[in-house]
């Protein structure tokens, strides 16, 4: 069984252009949304600043209060009285450091989940919008060039054209398309099938002709 290998684009100019466009403007739109988040992240982020200094601070006056209470209880008789106080400053500073390390933590937490908020529901919706049509299309071109590309004659897309195409675009190719389908008509055979191609994105190859079923 050969392999179908999908087609991106189409092979009619003015719906290649615009699949084109279309594609630049989804991968504009997130590079921009995904910009956007990181900005966000970075200026929430920017809010953890007092907590980490607080972090900091206390935790260079716990150690610095625990350094004098270590010397403090070398001294003889009273060393271990000078030391408990001090010891529970630093317990009480380490308290503090810890509060701080919170605050970075929630601060950092909220920033990425706010960049990520904001990057992620355009995005999806963007790509939710597009995306399934033109992997729809991609389908549905590859699938109909693997009989063009079998050389199958045009008879099953005439067929398909007047199965599906509105009577109006019809009734510009012949006053009576079924008759002529059945007569074999090359020219109006073709243009059926032109029809029913050109909806898939595709044109008929030169080399095909159409021939009666």
């Amino acid at each position: 069984m050969r392999l179908i290998r999908p087609i991106p684009y189409a092979h009619t100019p003015a719906r290649a252009t615009f699949q084109v466009v279309g594609d630049l403007l989804l991968v504009t739109w997130v590079w921009f949304w995904v910009s956007a988040g990181f900005t966000v992240r970075d200026a929430v982020a920017r809010l953890a600043e007092p907590g980490r200094r607080l972090e900091q601070g206390a935790g260079d006056v716990a150690t610095s209060l625990r350094e004098t209470g270590d010397r403090a209880a070398s001294v003889p008789f009273i060393g271990d009285r000078l030391r408990a106080p001090l010891d529970s400053a630093g317990d009480a500073a380490d308290s503090i450091a810890a509060a701080g390390h919170q605050q970075v933590q929630v601060v950092n937490d909220l920033a990425v989940l706010l960049g990520l908020v904001v990057a992620a529901i355009p995005v999806l919706l963007a790509v939710l919008l597009w995306v399934p049509g033109r992997v729809r299309f991609a389908r549905r071109a590859a699938a109909a060039r693997r009989f063009i590309d079998a050389d199958a004659d045009l008879s099953l897309f005439a067929l398909r054209a007047m199965a599906n195409q509105p009577m109006h675009r019809l009734a510009r190719v012949s006053g009576d398309p079924v008759s002529a389908w059945r007569a074999g008509d090359p020219a109006v055979v073709r243009a059926l099938a032109d029809l029913e191609l050109r909806d898939a994105g595709l044109r008929a190859p030169a080399r095909l002709a159409g021939s009666a079923p």
